[in-house]
């Protein structure tokens, strides 16, 4: 059996007729089963998978890596467009969240929409992932990630409040894997439990499989130097045949991971599209 990724929304796009937003989606296909992993930050999911050619009225379920508004603002317009459908998420995926500026003021990046009527009947929808859950066969998410590494945070600062008082330490992030004949492929949303940190229980998870693939947000983009040396030291040990950095990772970081693994490194953008085989 082969499991096809193909991103449907990410800050760049690669083919004609793709639209490009600050965000993330993620098609996936096993056999006749079809997930999609984040929906971006509005209704250009939409048309992308259309641009593609995927159905996504046919979606089995939809995933959420954590509540931040680039992964979840797709959300309602899937879900009008396609019906109801389960949402596998953490249940603090739909708490207020604020990033802070440096004059403590915060501004909402959470689910778009929440108060206006639209998180009742998600939550109706939601099938709480606190731990590690089965979505469809062989395709898992990790539920809430231990956070084990000592230079690995969040990369916020983030809130729970509008006050910028009540620190989010962002326990909704998590991340989607499933194993392959060439060991365990992680998609990332975010990372924001810390790419190290993720990779570490993915591995666990799965009695320790190699990994063959990281694609997707690694949140690197504010990673101190010793934050990306210590990063890249375990990507070393780690490494994985293929690199997918996405997103937020960050543009120093991409050269960084470019530089060290070189053709492992590939795009991860708007229009790519992966097959493995079981």
């Amino acid at each position: 059996m082969h499991i096809s990724v193909s991103v449907l929304v990410e800050n760049t796009a690669l083919k004609k007729g793709l639209l490009a937003e600050h965000g993330l989606s993620v098609y996936i296909e096993a056999g006749e089963q079809k997930i999609l992993f984040d929906t971006g930050q509005s209704g250009i999911v939409l048309h992308n998978a259309k641009v593609l050619g995927h159905r996504l009225d046919r979606l089995d379920a939809v995933v959420l890596s954590h509540g931040h508004y680039d992964h979840t603002g797709g959300l309602k317009h899937v879900l009008k467009s396609c019906g109801d459908l389960k949402i596998y998420a953490h249940p603090s995926a739909f708490k207020p969240k604020f990033a802070c500026n440096e004059n403590g003021v915060g501004r909402s990046i959470g689910l778009p929409g929440a108060d206006g009527g639209l998180l009742p009947n998600i939550e109706k929808l939601s099938v709480s992932t606190t731990q590690p859950t089965e979505i469809i066969e062989g395709i898992f998410v990790t539920g809430q990630i231990p956070r084990v590494t000592p230079f690995e945070d969040t990369g916020g600062p983030f809130f729970l409040d509008a006050a910028c008082t009540q620190p989010d330490l962002m326990f909704d992030d998590q991340a989607l894997f499933f194993n392959t004949s060439q060991g365990t492929v992680v998609l990332l949303g975010c990372a924001h439990a810390g790419v190290i940190n993720t990779l570490v229980y993915v591995h666990e998870l799965t009695g320790g499989k190699s990994i063959h693939a990281v694609m997707g947000g690694m949140h690197l983009l504010s990673a101190d130097e010793e934050r990306m040396n210590r990063t890249m030291d375990h990507f070393y040990r780690l490494d994985p045949d293929l690199l997918g950095p996405a997103h937020c990772t960050g543009r120093s970081a991409v050269f960084r991971l470019h530089a060290s693994f070189g053709r492992k490194c590939i795009p991860f953008s708007g229009g790519t599209r992966i097959t493995f085989t079981r």
